[in-house]
């Protein structure tokens, strides 16, 4: 039976080797049980509150290509601590015909995964109203309450019984300096990116050695974010400003902003840098700009603004990485450029200009039937090998089958002419259990579709043609750029003396999904257009593969 390992633990403070003894202890264990060991996945000081891991998502793709039957674990929290996830990921198992065992729990059923799940999801609850709680109380201590914001130290002291004291800082007399250079240029009236400009140019270090940009000093106001709106700058030590909850589809943290009845605030004068005229003279310059940086959803002009263009946030420099943004009503420019002066790229490029550029490249050089051929034959190679293995199995298990029966049959003969049956009690059990294994395993898998015929290449020129028409057409826009964004991954302006010469990066996965006209991808690797294929015959006929 093929089984694969996986082994997870979530925090840095952990030790690397927890993951080789949970994978030692499932090898064991697979031995035990005279299992085939076909691979191990591992994440690595990662959250068990999100399936958005590398480890854990390559197990999902391997399963639904049917590489191995069990999936074996050390415990159902190293899979997952989310009932959601936990409950999606069985059934997810379930389907692929995938038993779930762990160590601690055995077989897992629906049972495990209701109880469990509830057990693990308040478990995190409850040891995250632990943290708060004494972060609440170191605070009220007037000691940090997590994190450290440019201008300090962590001092790092111990107790007498050896454990360490959390929480103490000290003023940092270097960075302060720049904290009071920044105050002071925005009082001259420098605007925040003339600032980053000249402490970058300076090569005066950021927060974190990073380089400075406008949004580091202005910040915004109302959630206390930017160096001129820190106030444990003039000795006010603000907790619970913000809370941080994590993006269920894509596993990132976003903030928000908490009711000012729940901050707590605790007055800590000897961490004291900026005096309060000056402060008070950054926050009347503030509101005299009327700069008042709205949340998510608040701005009524939301609702009125155009869609965005083609490449939004696939444009990047060649130069530094970064981005090219909007820096008039028609032209993109590189915003590192522009923000912060640490690149040399000062070159500009219309926005129609570069959208009537990748389309034609579009249309000119993806469209050539030749660069995709080679492509669509190594994949229908690939999908017909898998479909031949797995063809395979099923004939062997049936010839065991009938093998198993036979020899059963053979040993119920043997005492009908006399064999005392107790000889052969243990030999029937053994094949009586072969049976009912072999019979369970065909009874669930799935016979493989007819083999695929290499005609992508003609169907993905297709479809190309279509949605370059309706890019053209103004009715179709806004969806037709919607689906080109699967295409294209990113879009890189690279200087080339006096112009910005165009690269595309594609994924190719994509490209085939566009063509198979699938419209809610949930994958992105080449193995999982084979799986979708393997597992969605319609696929074939719909998309204009012939069989064979």
């Amino acid at each position: 039976m093929k089984v694969a390992l996986y082994a997870r633990y979530s925090s840095d403070n952990q030790r690397d080797a927890s993951i080789e003894d949970q994978l030692r202890l499932c090898r064991l264990h697979a031995e035990k049980q005279g299992w085939t060991v076909v691979d191990s996945y591992t994440d690595r000081a990662i959250s068990g509150a999100s399936l958005l891991r590398p480890g854990i998502q390559e197990l999902i793709s391997d399963a639904m290509r049917g590489k191995f039957v069990v999936v074996l674990a050390e415990a159902m929290d190293r899979l997952s601590r989310d009932q959601e996830d936990i409950a999606g990921l069985f059934k997810r198992m379930a389907f692929g015909g995938v038993r779930i065992v762990t160590l601690s729990e055995g077989d897992v059923t629906h049972l495990h995964v209701g109880l469990k799940g509830t057990m693990n999801a308040l478990f995190l609850k409850d040891l995250a109203d632990k943290t708060r709680r004494g972060l609440r109380g170191r605070v009220a201590d007037g000691k940090s309450g997590g994190g450290l914001c440019f201008g300090y130290d962590v001092v790092k002291q111990f107790a007498a019984n050896g454990e360490p004291i959390r929480g103490d800082r000290t003023i940092n007399e270097a960075e302060a300096a720049v904290v009071r250079r920044i105050f002071a240029d925005y009082i001259a009236g420098k605007s925040s990116r003339a600032i980053a400009f000249e402490l970058n140019k300076e090569g005066v270090p950021g927060p974190q050695d990073a380089e400075w940009g406008p949004s580091t000093i202005h910040g915004n106001p109302k959630r206390g974010v930017g160096i001129l709106n820190n106030e444990l700058y003039v000795g006010r030590l603000v907790w619970n400003r913000l809370r941080y909850l994590k993006d269920p589809d894509t596993g990132k943290r976003v903030s928000r902003l908490n009711p000012e009845s729940e901050w707590v605030i605790q007055e800590v004068p000897e961490m004291r840098i900026i005096d309060q005229e000056v402060w008070n003279a950054v926050k009347a310059r503030q509101k005299s700009l009327a700069y008042e940086a709205s949340e998510p959803g608040d701005n009524p002009l939301n609702q009125r603004r155009r869609p965005k263009h083609l490449f939004a946030g696939l444009v990047k420099c060649g130069c530094c990485g970064g981005g090219y943004t909007m820096i008039s009503k028609d032209l993109l420019g590189c915003a590192t450029s522009r923000n912060k002066g640490t690149c040399e790229n000062r070159l500009n490029i219309r926005r129609d200009a570069l959208e009537a550029s990748v389309l034609s490249g579009l249309r000119t050089h993806l469209m050539e039937p030749e660069l995709f051929k080679e492509f669509c034959d190594e994949f229908t190679r690939e999908v017909n090998r898998l479909r031949i293995e797995r063809s395979a199995d099923i004939i062997s298990q049936r010839k065991e089958l009938e093998r198993v029966q036979r020899d059963l049959d053979r040993a119920i003969q043997a005492i009908l002419d006399g064999v005392p049956g107790a000889q052969l009690k243990e030999k029937i059990g053994g094949l009586e259990a072969r049976k009912a294994e072999l019979t369970e395993l065909l009874a669930n898998a799935e016979e493989p579709p007819p083999l695929l015929h290499p005609n992508m290449a003609e169907i993905y020129r297709q479809r190309v043609a279509a949605l370059y028409e309706s890019l053209l057409s103004a009715d179709g826009t806004a969806e037709a750029a919607e689906l080109f964004r699967t295409l294209v991954d990113q879009v890189t302006l690279v200087p080339n003396e006096a112009e910005l010469a165009i690269l595309l990066r594609g994924d190719l996965a994509a490209i085939l999904r566009f063509a198979a006209n699938k419209k809610n991808p949930d994958i992105l690797a080449e193995a999982g257009v084979l799986s979708a294929l393997l597992s969605q015959e319609s696929l074939v006929a719909g998309t204009g593969f012939e069989r064979t």
